[in-house]
C-alpha cells in the first residue's frame, strides 16, 4: 500500500496525538507502510515527514522516555536494566535514557516493586532449599530488569523479616 506524504503525514500526526511515539517508532511505522521517497527532492519523504513530526512537536524524545520508563515500571513493573535496554533499542540517547530513568525512579520504589515481586513470587517458586529458590528469585528478578544489587539487598531484607 502506497501512500501520498500528506496522506502518511495526516496518519502520523492523528497516531503521534494519541500516544506517545520515538523516531524509531514512526520510521518502522513508515517503513512498514511503504512510504515510497519522491524522485526529485534531496531528503526521502520518509525523513521529511519525520522532521515535520518533531518540528510540530507531535515526537519529543525527552517526553517519550519520560513516558515510556513511568509506564513501563508501573504498569509492566520492569526495572532499569530492562527500561534501559528497550529505550536503546528505540535509539533514544543515553543522557535522555538516564535523564528520564533518574527523574522518574525514585530508588524506594524500585525497591518496593521488586519486594512485591518476589514476594508474591516466592509463594510459587519450589525448591529443595533455600539457596535454589533464592537461585531461582534472583533469575526471575534479572529477567525482569532489576540489577543484581537491588536484588540482593531484597533478598537479604527479606529473609532477615522471615
Amino acid at each position: 500500500m502506497t501512500m501520498t506524504r500528506e496522506q502518511a503525514l495526516c496518519r502520523l500526526t492523528t497516531l503521534c496525538a494519541k500516544a506517545e511515539y520515538c523516531r524509531h517508532d514512526i520510521w518502522q511505522k513508515m517503513l512498514r507502510w511503504q512510504i515510497d521517497p519522491e524522485p526529485d527532492q534531496d531528503l526521502s519523504m520518509k525523513q521529511a515527514i519525520l522532521n515535520e513530526l518533531v518540528r510540530e512537536r507531535y515526537i519529543d524524545e525527552r517526553r517519550f522516555a519520560h513516558a515510556f520508563v513511568r509506564d513501563k515500571f508501573r504498569y509492566n513493573r520492569w526495572g532499569r536494566v530492562r527500561i534501559l535496554q528497550e529505550l536503546h533499542k528505540r535509539e533514544i540517547a543515553d543522557e535522555v535514557a538516564n535523564e528520564a530513568l533518574d527523574e522518574e525512579l525514585a530508588e524506594d520504589d524500585v525497591t518496593d516493586t521488586l519486594r512485591q515481586l518476589i514476594d508474591t513470587k516466592r509463594r510459587s517458586v519450589k525448591g529443595r532449599n533455600d539457596y535454589e529458590i533464592n537461585g531461582k528469585l534472583i533469575r526471575f528478578a534479572l529477567s525482569r530488569g532489576f540489577d543484581m544489587e537491588t536484588i540482593r539487598r531484597v533478598l537479604n531484607n527479606t529473609e532477615e523479616d522471615d
